[in-house]
């Protein structure tokens, strides 16, 4: 099936669960949506419907407290048979958006590779340790030298080459160091000299991402972000702090047409 999509894709991946693939996927899509964009985020995790339901609470709330809070459109794409069909559709008719946000799964599978494939911006949430380093990169144990890419990088390098080659656009393939701690200084820097080395070798950026912070964890049942100043009674320093992480994850996506969070 054909596709023409005239927004700009942003697909969220990473075969390991936990993350932060969801939570990303929501802060994103609620940030251009509030910025004045036309957006829409795609659930392809038909079973967990983790940013689906965070976009639900975020209605409700809204509902209940006689807010206004802005809301991307959301669809679920149930993987199965017909499900690659389905997300080309949801594409077809996306000609009136500037973005689309597609969470996907943690696991492989057709329709999570028939949206990497699709990507402008992918974005690899790791969490800051040499576990989720292995996804993308397998180190020496004793130097922590990357000594090749791992099975999910050359994935990505695949979907890169096909979508190069068949529609002539570039993807712009960003690891975002999820779960940063001000603990453990040594393995931070070894994570992040092995991070920069393969970036080096199979092109991708690096971004710092969202930290550990108990305030995520706490917003999903009233759905709400950390750019909904007016919404948050219990607004705090930590919440400024976590904001200004936000703020900087958007800037460096280096997104189209450009995302005003100022206000």
């Amino acid at each position: 099936m054909g596709i023409i999509v005239t927004a700009h894709v942003i697909v969220l991946a990473n075969e390991k669960g936990g993350t932060g693939k969801s939570t990303t996927a929501v802060h994103i899509g609620v940030a251009l949506a509030l910025a004045g964009h036309r957006t829409a985020l795609i659930d392809l995790d038909s079973r967990q419907r983790t940013s689906t339901r965070y976009l639900e609470n975020r209605w409700h709330h809204a509902q209940r407290h006689g807010l206004t809070l802005p809301v991307p459109d959301v669809a679920v794409v149930a993987d199965g048979d017909g499900a690659v069909d389905e997300l080309a559709l949801r594409f077809s008719q996306a000609s009136v958006l500037d973005f689309i946000v597609v969470d996907s799964p943690g696991r492989d599978s057709a329709l999570a590779r028939a949206a990497m494939a699709r990507a402008d911006t992918l974005v690899t949430p790791i969490n800051d340790s040499f576990v989720d380093f292995d996804l993308i990169g397998e180190v020496d144990g004793e130097t922590f030298a990357v000594n090749k890419p791992s099975f999910y990088a050359e994935l990505v390098w695949e979907a890169r080459t096909a979508r190069a080659r068949e529609q002539g656009k570039q993807m712009d393939w960003v690891v975002l160091r999820n779960r940063l701690s001000a603990l453990d200084a040594r393995n931070k820097q070894r994570v992040g000299a092995a991070l920069d080395g393969l970036a080096k070798r199979i092109g991708f950026r690096v971004l710092p991402g969202l930290s550990e912070r108990v305030i995520y964890r706490e917003f999903f049942p009233r759905g709400l972000t950390l750019l909904d100043r007016a919404a948050l009674t219990d607004f705090s320093l930590s919440h400024v702090a976590a904001r200004n992480e936000l703020r900087a994850l958007i800037a460096g996506l280096n997104l189209p047409g450009g995302v005003d969070l100022a206000a």
